[in-house]
C-alpha cells in the first residue's frame, strides 16, 4: 500500500477503503489514470497473492457481483485519500497482526447427517467476466480483498454470458478524435466496433450508443483489444460506467434481445 505511488506514478488521484472482519481485512483501491496501467496492476496483484491474499479487478465483474462483493467485504470500511496511504497501511497491518497473534479460528462443528440425503444440484455454469465501473478517465477499480468467491448475479447469467449481433449507431471519442461508427455486437461487458480508427489498447474512450428504443448508453469504455485487419478490423470496448442508470438501460436492452432470440 505504501508503495502504490511508485507503482502507479501516472495516477492523477487515488482513493482507498480499508475494512475489517473477524477473520480478514479488505482493501479497495480506486485510481484515476489516463489509461489502464496493465503492468502495474499485474504487479500489484502478484504482490497481493504472494502475501496470501486474493486480488480482484472489480471492473471485470458485472455490477450485481461487484456490489455484492463490496457489501460483503467492504461494508463499514474507512475511506482514505491517496496521501493517507501510510495510515491506511498501518491500520490494516495492525488488524492482520492481531489475527495472526490470535491463532487459527476453531473449526466449525460438522452438521449432523440427514436422514434422507438431498439430491445433488447440478453445477452452475461459469459466468463470463464483464466490465463495468469507472468515471471520467478513471482506470478500472482494483480490489485486493480477502474473499475469493464473489457471489453470482442470480437472475442474470444468461444475459451476462451471451453476446448479441447488432448494428447500433454509436460515437466514441478519444482525447484527439471523434468517430461515428456502428457497434456489431454487444454484451453486458462491452461491444465490438468495426472501425479503421483504432485507439491503442488500454486507452479510455467516451462512448454514446443509440439503442433502437431511443435510449442511449453514455459512459466510458476501455479498449481491451484491437483487431488490425483491412476489412474486418476494429476495437473491442469494455464498459467502465458504474452508473445505475447505465446498468439499468443496458440490462433492459439485453433482456429484450434475450426475448427476441428465445
Amino acid at each position: 500500500m505504501e508503495g502504490l505511488g511508485a507503482l502507479m506514478p501516472s495516477a492523477q488521484s487515488m482513493q482507498l477503503v480499508v475494512a475489517f472482519r473477524d477473520e480478514a481485512g479488505a482493501l479497495e483501491v480506486k485510481v484515476e489514470v489516463p489509461g489502464y496501467p496493465r503492468a502495474a496492476v499485474e504487479r500489484l496483484g502478484e504482490e497481493v497473492r504472494k502475501s496470501g491474499g486474493t486480488f480482484v479487478e472489480l471492473w471485470r465483474l458485472p455490477k450485481a457481483e461487484r456490489d455484492a462483493l463490496r457489501s460483503r467485504t467492504l461494508a463499514g470500511g474507512t475511506p482514505f485519500s491517496g496521501t493517507e496511504r501510510t495510515q491506511a497501511a498501518q491500520e490494516l497491518r495492525q488488524h492482520l497482526e492481531a489475527l495472526s497473534a490470535r491463532g487459527p479460528l476453531p473449526a466449525a462443528p460438522e452438521p449432523a447427517p440427514l436422514s434422507t440425503p438431498l439430491a445433488e444440484a447440478p453445477p452452475a455454469p461459469p459466468a463470463a467476466p464483464s466490465a463495468s465501473g469507472g468515471e471520467s478517465y478513471r482506470a478500472p477499480e482494483t480490489d485486493a480483498a480477502a474473499d475469493p468467491s464473489p457471489s453470482g448475479a442470480g437472475d442474470e447469467p444468461q444475459r451476462r454470458a451471451r453476446r448479441f449481433a447488432v448494428k447500433l449507431e454509436m460515437e466514441f471519442r478519444t482525447e484527439l478524435d471523434f468517430v461515428r461508427e456502428h457497434a456489431l455486437n454487444i454484451s453486458n461487458g462491452g461491444l465490438f466496433v468495426r472501425t479503421a480508427h483504432r485507439p491503442p489498447q488500454d486507452s479510455v474512450v467516451t462512448v454514446d450508443v443509440k439503442l433502437p428504443n431511443g435510449q442511449r448508453l453514455q459512459g466510458e469504455a476501455l479498449v481491451v483489444h484491437v483487431v488490425d485487419a483491412p476489412y474486418t478490423g476494429g476495437v473491442g470496448l469494455a464498459f467502465l460506467s458504474d452508473d445505475a442508470t447505465f446498468a439499468a438501460t443496458l440490462d433492459g436492452y439485453l433482456a429484450s434481445l434475450v426475448g427476441e432470440k428465445a
